[in-house]
């Protein structure tokens, strides 16, 4: 039987953890207040390129993130500019950051998300809107923000998939979450998140059966560098398929035919 190496093995871990939990606490510490400083009223509305301040910070502080665990982020095509619909595979609390790190979106995400460390309260002052699960009323509320907001020029961010999966497979896309951008007239643009070479390490960023938020993260933080491929494809366009359904199901074939890639 083949010992495991170094760079893989118990030793390689300790490592990782040895270099990267004093990376992250100076990036929680000392950066995310420099980044909050930037989330100010009086200047975060300062033009940064073609962003604001505020979400320029947050996606150079998400990308930090990401590097710390590891992720070498690769950005395939490009993010459409002012409103759209962002919907992407969702494996991980991973892929928020790995979102918000290439281009600015409020998410619509679970009510759970707002109480976990550093994450949850980074999503919410990143305009996430959330969303009790198994309740009518939340959900009326939460097509109504997305309405409101892609009417008002700016981008929401879905996991259609309705939760993380296992990363073994593509779930089925709730139509349903579509209806905003139906209502607002406004492009959908499938992401695919792609963990290692064809996504083979979806499996590995996904929660294991009944592990935590922070065990997940505890995991990660000392799981070797890979390759994460961020892929924003071909956009569906107002009248381009018939109904929230038609667009579902595009989304989802393009999504899936992307996971394939290198």
């Amino acid at each position: 039987m083949t010992s495991p190496s170094p760079a893989t093995g118990g030793l390689g871990r300790a490592l990782r953890y040895l270099i990267r939990v004093p990376l992250l606490l100076v990036h929680v510490l000392v950066l995310l207040p420099l980044t909050l400083l930037c989330m100010v009223p009086l200047w975060s509305g300062l033009p940064w390129g073609a962003e604001r301040l505020e979400h320029r910070a947050i996606r150079a502080w998400s990308a930090g993130l990401m590097r710390i665990f590891g992720f070498r982020l690769h950005r395939v095509g490009t993010p459409l500019p002012g409103a759209a619909m962002f919907v992407a595979n969702h494996v991980s609390w991973v892929d928020i950051e790995v979102m918000h790190s290439q281009r600015m979106m409020g998410f619509v995400a679970k009510q759970e998300i707002r109480g976990w460390p550093v994450v949850g309260w980074l999503t919410a002052r990143g305009e996430t809107i959330f969303h009790q699960r198994g309740s009518t009323e939340s959900l009326g509320g939460v097509m109504q923000a997305m309405i409101e907001r892609l009417r008002e020029g700016r981008a929401v961010g879905v996991f259609p998939e309705g939760g993380t999966r296992d990363g073994r497979e593509l779930g089925p896309f709730h139509a349903r979450i579509f209806l905003p951008a139906v209502e607002a007239q406004v492009p959908v643009q499938p992401v695919a998140l792609r963990y290692g070479p064809h996504g083979d390490a979806q499996h590995v960023v996904a929660f294991a059966p009944r592990e935590s938020f922070f065990a997940n993260f505890v995991r990660l933080l000392g799981e070797p560098s890979r390759k994460t491929a961020v892929c924003f494809l071909q956009p569906i366009l107002p009248g381009e398929a018939e109904g929230r359904r038609q667009i579902a199901e595009l989304a989802r074939s393009r999504i899936a035919a992307a996971m394939q890639g290198d």
